[in-house]
């Protein structure tokens, strides 16, 4: 009779116990992320969306500049289209010239007294290769016509300079959290690949249906996002900084050829190196770097000094990439190559993924993509707070504006495994990421509060 009764109270004891998860923790972190960072995506995915029109927009705003109404059989010379561009600006230093290919034209690269060196901007003068006629004058940052940089910093920073890339940089350090840790909530409810890939067509409308679409859209736009999120981290302020400390440790930089003088520095833009050099040689550097097999459109950069070589690399980020370099002395002999198979592999995925991220990689397909996710992640935002809004109490005795929050203590319900392993985990990313660490030490101390207020209110 007593192991009768035994049985049934270990039962009920371990009916009662409370099952341990990171589920409601997930649950809390994501509402509050979503609630609170949501509009810092909002905001980048709106800029973004109208940094991908850029290469269109340049296209129609700078037709005149950027490409050649008729393209000819054989090019002129090179200084004699860089005689041509110094007569149209006969001010500053020759730094560089970007070679295109065939309805483009050259693009020759001056300082101006008028543009801080601090700036990285240049004069940029467009001329015709077959005709050497000028078509054109831009003050350019990193080769980018200023409508691109105008559209790019407002993307980066909001055109309010080292406080605004906190924005871009807290997005994405948030983003792939909240992205990842939806998806593994929308999985623990539907249990299904059909169900969390196709929104409930038949649920009422409400919250439910609301989600059914966050849901599944959000899963569709997940691998994107991730990457969308780890290439914005590579070039911002602090994480990136990380990221190249990282790099540096791993030997996975992008290598230079072995010249004072290099054809492009760091960052995701590319672009010249000042120098001194005599205009004259161009034509042999460059008839040496395509006898090297540098193909297609190139940047020349002129030595910066008597001891330094000329540099001539190639400049083509659309896939597949051409990325070779060569220093070269005035007669065009090869000092030195490196060549983009040559690269570490990490080098070579940092430069995949910049350029996939700036709509780059792939051409008119890749900005396309681009657009989606944009779309995509705005969509995903306002279904979010749409939900929110859904989930308010509506009775006359408990009516809010608003949704309420998971329930508190979720950390808790934690097993002690997860405990032990998260912290050092959270710890170690909060150090990489600290525009991720740093707001989620604020959600933490701001939710204690509130929790301490409502307890001795309640009380």
């Amino acid at each position: 009779m007593a192991v009768t009764e035994t049985v049934p109270a270990k039962a009920a004891e371990r009916r009662t116990a409370p099952t341990r998860s990171f589920g409601p923790l997930l649950l809390r972190l994501h509402f509050y992320a979503g609630i609170l960072v949501a509009p810092f995506l909002l905001v980048a995915a709106t800029t973004g969306l109208l940094f991908t029109m850029a290469p269109t927009l340049d296209k129609i705003v700078y037709s005149a500049e950027l490409t050649v109404d008729d393209p000819g059989t054989a090019t002129l010379p090179l200084v004699q289209q860089i005689a041509a561009a110094r007569a149209a600006h006969p001010d500053g230093d020759l730094t560089g010239v970007r070679v295109t290919e065939a309805d483009r034209t050259t693009q020759v690269d001056f300082t101006s007294p008028e543009l801080s060196a601090e700036s990285e901007l240049v004069h940029t003068v467009y001329v015709d290769p077959y005709t050497a006629e000028v078509t054109g004058q831009l003050t350019t940052w990193w080769t980018s016509t200023p409508l691109t940089t105008w559209l790019d910093q407002f993307h980066r920073d909001l055109h309010l300079g080292t406080t605004g890339e906190l924005y871009s940089e807290l997005a994405a350090s948030w983003l792939w959290i909240i992205a990842l840790g939806g998806v593994i909530l929308w999985w623990r409810r539907t249990r299904s690949a059909r169900r969390m890939l196709a929104p409930e067509l038949k649920a009422k409308k409400g919250v439910r249906r609301t989600r059914s679409w966050h849901g599944a859209l959000g899963v569709w736009l997940l691998l994107g996002l991730l990457i969308i999120s780890a290439t914005g981290l590579t070039w911002s302020g602090y994480a990136g900084a990380n990221f190249g400390a990282a790099l540096d440790a791993m030997d996975g930089n992008r290598p230079y050829v072995a010249t004072e003088a290099t054809a492009s520095s760091g960052g995701h833009h590319g672009g010249p190196a000042s120098g001194a050099g005599d205009p004259a040689a161009i034509d042999a550097v460059l008839t040496g770097a395509r006898d090297a097999g540098l193909d297609g459109p190139v940047q020349i950069s002129l030595p910066a000094d008597a001891a330094s070589t000329w540099t001539v690399t190639q400049n083509d980020n659309l896939w597949p990439v051409r990325l070779d370099s060569v220093a070269l002395d005035s007669s065009g002999a090869i000092a030195d190559r490196v060549d983009f198979a040559d690269w570490p592999f990490l080098a070579k995925l940092t430069s995949w993924g910049v350029n996939a991220h700036m709509g780059l990689l792939f051409g008119v397909f890749n900005q396309l993509i681009l657009a989606a996710l944009a779309i995509g992640l705005i969509t995903v935002i306002i279904w979010g707070y749409r939900m929110w809004w859904q989930r308010r109490p509506t009775r006359t005795d408990r009516r809010a504006p608003v949704g309420t929050p998971p329930a508190r203590s979720a950390w808790q319900q934690l097993p002690t495994w997860g405990i032990v392993a998260g912290v050092p985990v959270v710890f170690g990313l909060a150090w990489a990421l600290p525009l991720f660490g740093i707001p989620l030490v604020a959600f933490i101390v701001i939710d204690a509060i509130v929790g301490a207020v409502r307890g001795s209110t309640e009380s």
